[in-house]
C-alpha cells in the first residue's frame, strides 16, 4: 500500500509491501526521504509535529498491518533540524533476495503492473436484434417469469465485416436453474454441438450473451449498479470462451415507473480487453460469497484503478457501453423454446399443419423447430446441410422431410 510520511518538510509517498513492519517502514524512509533510522520518531498522531511534540511513538517491531492504517493513509514523521540530507544516499546494489530478504517471483512483478482503466470504444460498432426473438425471450420472462428470477440466452447471428455490426438473428436458450442473484447455466454439450451445427448451416456464429436481472436482486449500500459482480465473472468467462473481439453482452431488466407502470429495457455491453485479461490470468475473483459488494469486483491480486492500488475493482471500470438496434431477420419464431419446461415433442405436428400452405423450406425456417427436428440427425453432415437450405431457402431434399413428417407424425 502507499503511505503518506507527513515531515515538517513536505510529504513524501512510499509503497510498502502488506507484511511490512514500522522497521521497515523506517528504512524506506531512510532511503527515500534520506532521514537516518536513529533520528527518525513515527506516530499516527499528527500531534508529533506539534512544537511540543507530546505523541506515542510507533513501536519498530510492530507489523503495519496491525496498525488502523490503510492505503492512502498518514504517518507522522518527526526528526531533528538537519537531520535531513539534501543529497540522496547512492543507490544501494540490487541483491538477489530483493526488499527485505522477500524473493520477487514473476507473478509479484506482473501484478505491480496491472492497471485497470476504462476502455473508452467498443471493438464491435453496435448490436442490431432480431426483433421477434428478442421479443420472445423477453415476453417469457416477463409473463412467466415475471423478472423474479435470472434467465440466460446465447446470442447467434452474423459479425459484418466491414461495419462491425453484430446482428443477432436467435438466442438459443440453455439449460438452467436461477435465483434473483445467480444464475447457473447447466449446459449440455450435446445440444450445444447442435445448435452451433445448425448456426453454421445457417451462416452464422455465436456472437453474445444476454441475461435478464430480476426485480428483487441483491442491494447494494452504495446505491445502483449496472452489473452485479456475479455477473461481471460471468459475462467475462463466456466472452473469453467466445473468441470474437465483437462479442456483445446484452442485459434486460424491467423499470419501474414513480406510476408503478413497468417497462422493459435492452442494454447492450462489452467487457473490456481488460476485465477478460484479469478474468483469463487468474487475477478476478470469481469466488463470491453472499455477503460481497455486488458492485465492488474482488481481485486476488493488488491491482492499480484509479491512480491507487486495491484489491476492488468498481464494476463499471469493466463495462463498455454498446449501441444498440433492431432488424428482421431470415428466421421465424412461432415455434417453442427449449428448455423451458414445455413438451417440445408434442408441437412439432401442429406447427407444420398451421403453415402447411407454406412451402416446406418455410415452414421450416425457424431455429427452434430445427433444433428439435435435428434430434436424430447426423450433428456433422446432416444438421449443417438442412440448415443450409434454409439459408438458401432451398428445396429440402426428401429424405429429410420425410425425416421431419415422420418425428411429427410420432407426436
Amino acid at each position: 500500500m502507499i503511505l503518506r510520511i507527513r515531515s515538517r518538510d513536505g510529504t513524501d509517498r512510499i509503497t510498502v509491501p502488506t507484511a511490512a513492519t514500522v522497521a521497515d517502514l523506517q528504512r524506506l524512509i531512510a532511503a527515500t526521504a534520506t532521514v537516518p533510522v536513529p533520528l527518525q520518531r513515527l506516530s499516527l498522531d499528527p500531534a508529533l509535529l506539534l512544537p511540543a511534540g507530546q505523541a506515542a511513538p510507533l513501536d519498530p517491531a510492530a507489523p503495519l498491518a496491525s496498525l488502523p492504517l490503510a492505503n492512502g493513509s498518514f504517518v507522522y514523521l518527526s526528526y531533528p533540524p538537519d537531520a535531513r540530507s539534501a543529497q540522496p544516499p547512492p543507490p544501494r546494489a540490487l541483491a538477489p533476495a530483493g526488499s527485505f530478504g522477500k524473493k520477487m517471483t514473476m507473478d509479484d512483478l506482473i501484478a505491480r503492473q496491472i492497471r485497470v482503466t476504462r476502455q473508452e470504444s467498443p471493438l464491435c460498432a453496435a448490436a442490431s436484434f432480431d426483433r421477434d426473438a428478442a421479443n420472445a425471450f423477453q415476453l417469457y420472462v416477463a409473463e412467466s417469469l415475471a423478472f423474479a428470477v435470472k434467465r440466460a440466452g446465447f446470442l447467434y447471428g452474423r459479425v459484418d465485416a466491414d461495419t462491425k455490426d453484430v446482428l443477432v438473428d436467435f438466442i438459443y436458450e440453455p439449460p438452467q436453474d436461477a435465483t434473483e442473484d445467480v444464475l447457473h447455466l447447466m449446459r449440455d454439450a450435446t445440444e450445444e454441438a447442435r445448435v452451433d451445427a445448425i448456426a453454421d448451416g445457417l451462416g452464422m456464429r455465436r456472437v453474445g450473451l444476454v441475461f435478464t436481472q430480476a426485480v428483487g436482486r441483491k442491494a447494494s449500500d452504495t446505491g445502483e449498479y449496472t452489473m452485479s459482480s456475479r455477473e461481471v465473472v460471468q459475462a467475462a468467462q463466456l466472452q473469453a470462451e467466445g473468441g470474437i473481439p465483437e462479442w456483445v453482452t446484452a442485459v434486460v431488466k424491467l423499470e419501474v415507473g414513480d406510476d408503478g407502470s413497468g417497462d422493459v429495457h435492452f442494454e447492450a455491453f462489452q467487457m473490456s480487453e481488460v476485465c477478460v485479461k484479469l478474468f483469463k490470468d487468474g487475477v478476478l475473483e470469481t469466488d463470491i460469497a453472499d455477503s460481497d459488494d455486488p458492485r465492488l469486483s474482488k481481485m486476488r491480486k493488488e491491482v492499480i484503478a484509479g491512480g491507487k492500488d486495491t484489491m476492488e475493482v468498481d464494476n463499471d471500470f469493466f463495462l463498455v457501453p454498446v449501441k444498440i438496434s433492431d432488424h428482421q431477420g431470415p428466421l421465424s419464431t412461432g415455434f417453442p423454446i427449449e428448455n423451458r419446461g414445455l413438451p417440445l415433442a408434442t408441437k412439432l405436428r401442429a406447427h407444420l399443419d398451421r403453415a402447411k400452405h407454406l412451402p416446406f423450406v418455410k415452414r421450416i425456417s425457424d431455429f427452434h423447430l430445427l433444433l428439435q427436428a435435428t434430434a436424430m440427425l447426423d450433428v456433422k453432415a446432416d444438421v449443417p446441410a438442412l440448415a443450409a437450405c434454409v439459408r438458401l431457402q432451398a428445396q429440402v431434399p426428401e429424405g429429410y422431410q420425410m425425416l421431419i413428417e415422420y418425428l411429427a407424425g410420432q407426436t
